[in-house]
This record gives C-alpha cells, sequence and structure tokens, in this order.
C-alpha cells in the first residue's frame, strides 16, 4: 500500500490503536476532525503493536492528510544477530537508579524530572541506546536487583521478558519523535504510548503538544490488565492473596501510569470530554490550570431527517452499535435480552459492530445466544451505516464497562431514539443532564448499573411497552443535542485551541 509522504505539515496526528485501521467512536472522531478543517495539512502517525494485527484500512485518508507513517512497537522485540558485551553508559545508568528511586519513593516530580532526561538520552545518538538495555551488563545488573527487591513471583524468566517488553517501545518512540517530519503542532487523542510519543516531540522540539482525552488512558489499560490473560502470574494457590494483583499486573499499571504523567506534563491543553473525566485528569497529575472540556459533537443534519422515516409505532428493537469486545460487555446484553424477550416476545436485540477485533470473545457471544434459546431475537449485524439502523429501531443500547462521551448515542439522540446505558463516562450526564437548565429538557432514557442484565432489561422494557414515556424520551434526547452536543459547537472550539497552539510556535520563532 502506498502511503502519502510530506516534507512538512500543520498538524501530526498521533494515533495509537485508532484511525485508519480500527473502526469506532475515537476513529469516527479523528475522521471528523480531519475533514472539518481542509485548510490544515495533517500528517498521521500511527502506532500499533505487531504488522499483522493491522491490515486492511478502515477509513479512507481525507486528502488533507499529506503525510502517512507507522510504526510498530512489538515487531522487534529480539535479535537475529549474535549481540555483543556492552557495559552501558554509567551517567546513563546513573539517571536510569534515579528514576527508580524516585518511583519507589512516589517522588513525582523528581521522577519526572529524571523520566524526561533518560528519554532524551533514548534518542538515537543519545548516552542510553538500546543495545545497552538489552545486552548491556548495569542492565542486567539492574534487572536482577528490581527482580530481588520487590517481585514476589517464582519466574525470573518471565519478570525479565515482561521488563524487556514494556520498556523496549520507548526507544522505538524516541527514534520516531527525533525523526518526524517539521509540523507546527502534535495532537494526541489519548496518553500510553501515542501521548509519550507526542511528549518526546515537545520536549525534543519545543512543539505544542494538544491532548484529547475520549477515555482516561490509564484507566482503561487497567481494565484491560485486569481482565487480560497474558499476564503471567505464577504464584501456586497457597502464595495467592485473591486481593492482591500480581506485580507484573503492577508493573504495567505503574507504567502507564508514568507515561500518562509525563504526557500531562508537556500537553497545553489538556482536553477532556466531560467534567468527571477532566477530574480525574487532574487527580492522575494533569495540572489544572490547563484542563478543561470540549464534549464531542454530532451532525445534526445527517441525522434529523431520519426522524421522518420513523414507523408510526415504536420498533421493539433494542441496538447494541459497537465492536463485539469485551470493554462493550455484549455478554450482559445478550442476558438482558433473555429477560426482554420474556415480557415482549416480539422484541429484537440486534449487535451492530465488528467481531473480527476478538475472534475468541465473539465465539463465546454468539454460543451464549443459542444457550438462551435466543437465535431467532439476536442477530449478529455485523459492521452497519448508522443511517441505516436508526430509523428501524427503538433504542439504542449500550453495556458497557467503560465509555468516555460515546458518539452513537448523540446519533440515536438527534434520530429521535433515546437510550438505555450503563453508568459510565459521561453517560448519565447525556441522559439526565449536567446542570440545571440541561436537567430541565428531561431524561432522554435511563442509566442503569454495570453488569446488570435484570435492571437493563427493565429500563428497556419500561420505555417500549409505554408509549408515551418513550416519546418523552425522544424529546428530551433531540433538544439536549440540539443545545450542547453539536459538531458546529466542538469545531469551533477545536479551532480556538489550533489557532492558539499555532500562535504559540509563531512566537517561538
Amino acid at each position: 500500500m502506498t502511503h502519502p509522504r510530506a516534507a512538512d505539515a500543520d498538524i501530526a496526528l498521533l494515533l495509537e490503536g485508532t484511525f485508519p485501521y480500527i473502526s469506532g467512536g475515537v476513529s469516527s472522531w479523528i475522521h471528523q476532525i480531519i475533514r472539518a478543517y481542509p485548510e490544515y495539512r495533517f500528517a498521521i502517525v500511527f502506532l500499533g503493536s505487531r504488522r499483522q494485527d493491522y491490515t486492511k484500512f478502515k477509513y479512507e485518508l481525507p486528502p488533507n492528510v499529506v503525510h502517512y507513517e507507522e510504526h510498530f512497537l512489538y515487531d522487534h522485540l529480539s535479535s537475529e544477530t549474535q549481540p555483543l558485551a556492552r557495559r552501558g553508559d554509567e551517567a546513563a545508568f546513573a539517571m536510569v537508579k534515579s528514576l527508580l528511586g524516585a518511583m519507589e519513593s512516589g517522588d513525582r516530580a523528581a521522577g519526572m524530572e529524571a523520566f524526561r532526561a533518560m528519554v532524551r538520552e533514548m534518542q538515537p545518538g543519545g548516552r542510553f541506546q538500546l543495545e545497552d538495555f538489552l545486552y548491556g551488563e548495569r542492565a542486567w545488573d539492574l534487572i536482577c536487583e528490581g527482580y530481588r527487591t520487590h517481585c514476589t513471583d517464582p519466574s525470573f524468566v518471565d519478570y525479565f521478558w515482561t521488563v524487556r517488553i514494556m520498556y523496549q517501545p520507548l526507544w522505538t518512540l524516541a527514534r520516531v519523535a527525533q525523526q518526524l517530519i517539521p509540523v507546527r503542532i502534535v495532537h494526541c487523542a489519548s496518553t500510553g504510548y501515542a501521548g509519550c510519543l507526542g511528549a518526546m516531540v515537545e520536549q525534543f522540539r519545543g512543539t505544542p503538544l494538544v491532548l484529547s482525552e475520549h477515555g482516561i488512558y490509564t484507566k482503561e489499560r487497567k481494565i484491560d490488565l485486569f481482565k487480560s490473560d497474558w499476564i503471567r502470574d505464577n504464584r501456586n494457590l497457597f502464595q495467592r492473596d485473591p486481593t492482591e494483583l500480581s506485580y507484573f499486573r503492577q508493573m504495567w499499571i505503574h507504567f502507564f501510569e508514568w507515561l500518562g504523567r509525563f504526557c500531562y506534563a508537556s500537553a497545553d491543553p489538556i482536553i477532556a470530554l466531560y467534567e468527571a473525566n477532566r477530574q480525574r485528569q487532574i487527580a492522575d497529575g494533569a495540572p489544572q490550570e490547563r484542563t478543561f472540556n470540549i464534549p464531542n459533537g454530532i451532525q445534526l443534519s445527517r441525522f434529523a431527517a431520519l426522524r421522518a422515516e420513523r414507523p408510526a409505532n415504536v420498533p421493539h428493537v433494542l441496538c447494541l452499535i459497537g465492536r463485539v469486545v469485551p470493554i462493550k460487555d455484549i455478554k450482559t446484553f445478550i442476558r438482558a435480552m433473555r429477560r426482554v424477550v420474556n415480557q415482549l416476545p416480539s422484541a429484537q436485540g440486534w449487535i451492530a459492530g465488528p467481531a473480527e477485533e476478538d475472534p475468541a470473545y465473539a465465539l463465546e457471544c454468539e454460543n451464549l445466544v443459542r444457550s438462551l434459546g435466543l437465535e431467532q431475537h439476536v442477530r449478529f449485524l455485523g459492521f452497519q451505516r448508522v443511517e441505516d439502523l436508526m430509523p428501524r429501531i427503538g433504542l439504542v443500547v449500550l453495556s458497557s464497562i467503560s465509555e468516555a462521551l460515546p458518539l452513537v448515542v448523540l446519533e440515536g439522540y438527534a434520530a429521535g431514539v433515546p437510550t438505555v446505558s450503563t453508568d459510565v463516562g459521561s453517560c448519565r450526564q447525556l441522559v439526565e443532564g449536567l446542570d440545571e437548565d440541561d436537567r430541565a429538557l428531561g431524561a432522554s432514557g435511563q442509566v442503569v448499573p454495570i453488569a446488570d442484565p435484570q435492571r437493563l432489561a427493565d429500563a428497556a422494557l419500561s420505555l417500549l411497552r409505554d408509549e408515551d414515556a418513550w416519546h418523552a424520551a425522544s424529546r428530551a434526547a433531540i433538544a439536549r443535542v440540539e443545545r450542547y452536543y453539536t459538531d458546529t459547537l466542538m469545531f469551533q472550539r477545536y479551532r480556538a485551541v489550533y489557532e492558539e497552539a499555532f500562535a504559540r510556535t509563531q512566537g517561538a520563532r
């Protein structure tokens, strides 16, 4: 595949595991942002795990994407050549020891100063090279010391490879940051590895860094790590405390927390989608004075016309629009459908979203449908155009265990479709309203606890079986999205962010 290349650009979007390979809310938002500013020339830097995990673009690159590059962080974890013995730079490893000491003591300021010094030396030509980390005697001594001091799990081999896999991508990021084409600003859609890359660009070049967090990356990675089966816990049954995380999981969590702080220290502004997440950013180390909210917005005209296509009666169709992955908790939706169908036999449950991201989980969901006898009531539709779905459904349903500000809820609102959602992210704000004026519009659906199929089912039934309640929720949904969540408002706010960052770039010349 041939990608566009350019000598320079206005804005570099640094993206981790999203656009253009993965469909979903964040990717749709990125596509929306790029197309909203045709006068800006965008460069995209995509970061993925392994090349084999990303095979085909889900989005066509807009014409104002003038440069595209991609880097896969785990494609080169081992060397095919025999490494040479090396000692490693003494001053560089003194910085590493200073960082580890600050991490252990909880001294965030000293730790961040040491982290910034360390990543600068990770650049090509710096004093702390990847080969020193992989094959150096000082690195070996540090790993052994860390294992003896902290690790209660019995396997040193697993500890050794965990440290390697965790830190090796930082050298890739340092190289990418040094070699990135000249840009006026960089914009990250998350912290994590993409945010770390953005902080490196800001540190190495002084390029302004804009951070937009749809979900809080460290929180979402914690959820992933709690559920992961690829992190070993080598303690036997008698050694384990069920209330205690394995040391390997703790290592990953602390690593992503430090990447987040590194990004927060460099980013200005730091944008959240809603107030609860802004407060979480501050608690995680973001300077409060740099934080503010810009909620997502959708194109009203794209969906408002769909209201006229709706049938006279409310369709008894509950539609979950999203990827078939554990974080969307598709199984709770399926279990809720068993109760819904028991009381409303005409009901249908549609799951509209790609299933290829986690085939094993998708298969488990299909097996659950069969085991509950729901084959005639629950359908897996795969990826669908939202406009095709909205006139045919009665409710947008989210059973997720984590969300930010889901665009699909706003799209449903614009089409006049209420929602039933778990109490995650901004969903309560979207359903019940944020302040007094917003709440006066009324509830645009119902909010239920996470992983509670009965409450989810009962909330859906209360709307589908009472058309007056459904129409009241529909009117509130339309009023709320038209007043607070339009793309026009969002684009105005991001244009101001970009222009302010451009002004800082010009002032630095």
